[in-house]
């Protein structure tokens, strides 16, 4: 009987996801770098954004149901005086604020983002992958289809900004599963009346991993051992794998 291509691996390997590709995409190219048999993402990133993505080795990928309930920290960076039908730069503008619309300043940006700190509600963008009749929103969305969708409760535990300039401010989102950082800094936009998209996003932690103990595909295909980025399933942070799951699994 012929078998699946690939080691018998187990183990988390911290990539840092590169701007372009889906994840699913630098999954399968981690994949076939440190030559796993079985192998799964703990949390889509769109191929714009960059940085964290937490993929599971064999029986790693118990630690799935986990880390969909785990906090996202991200770095955002939002364009300001355009909002997008994405909520981010890969959209078409539906909005743009006046030539002589008042700039956007510091002190009324800190205003803005009291509002948003906290338990808050969103609703969701159309150009995502929830289901609606068994299709997801955004195969809608591409048909010029607008659905009402209700809205989602989500936490955003930090909202700081790191870097502002008029045209743009770059912040650090500390939040809860289910956020939408586009709809956020559309969210954002629409509070500072100039519209706003995300110019740029990238992960910077999940739940108790860091984007700094991260590997890029470059350095990980490198590697003379590959396996070695390989964090051990005795060695995960505690209460992440299921009671039981490092011992070997039936064949």
């Amino acid at each position: 009987m012929a078998t699946r291509r690939g080691q018998l691996l187990d183990g988390v390997l911290l990539l840092d996801k590169p701007e372009g590709l889906s994840s699913n995409h630098a999954l399968q190219r981690a994949k076939r770098t440190v030559d796993a048999r079985k192998a799964g993402h703990t949390g889509t990133l769109d191929p714009f954004a960059t940085g964290l993505l937490v993929c599971c080795m064999g029986r790693a990928t118990k630690i799935s149901a986990a880390m969909l309930q785990a906090d996202k920290i991200y770095e955002a960076t939002l364009g300001f005086g355009e909002e997008t039908d994405s909520g981010d730069l890969t959209g078409h503008v539906v909005f743009r604020a006046a030539p002589d619309a008042a700039p956007v300043t510091r002190p009324g940006l800190d205003r803005a983002l009291t509002g948003f700190r906290g338990e808050i509600e969103q609703i969701p963008p159309m150009y995502s992958a929830l289901k609606r009749d068994g299709k997801p929103l955004y195969e809608y969305a591409r048909q010029g289809i607008e659905l009402e969708r209700a809205p989602r409760r989500v936490s955003i535990y930090r909202l700081d900004v790191l870097e502002f300039t008029p045209r743009q401010a770059r912040l650090s989102v500390h939040c809860s599963k289910g956020t939408y950082v586009r709809t956020l800094a559309q969210d954002i936009g629409r509070a500072l009346g100039c519209g706003a998209h995300l110019t740029s996003l990238r992960r910077t932690g999940v739940g108790p991993f860091a984007l700094a103990d991260a590997v890029t595909l470059d350095a990980l295909q490198a590697m003379p051992r590959p396996q070695d980025a390989l964090i051990g399933l005795d060695a995960l942070p505690a209460g992440l794998m299921p009671a039981g799951s490092t011992q070997k699994d039936e064949l």
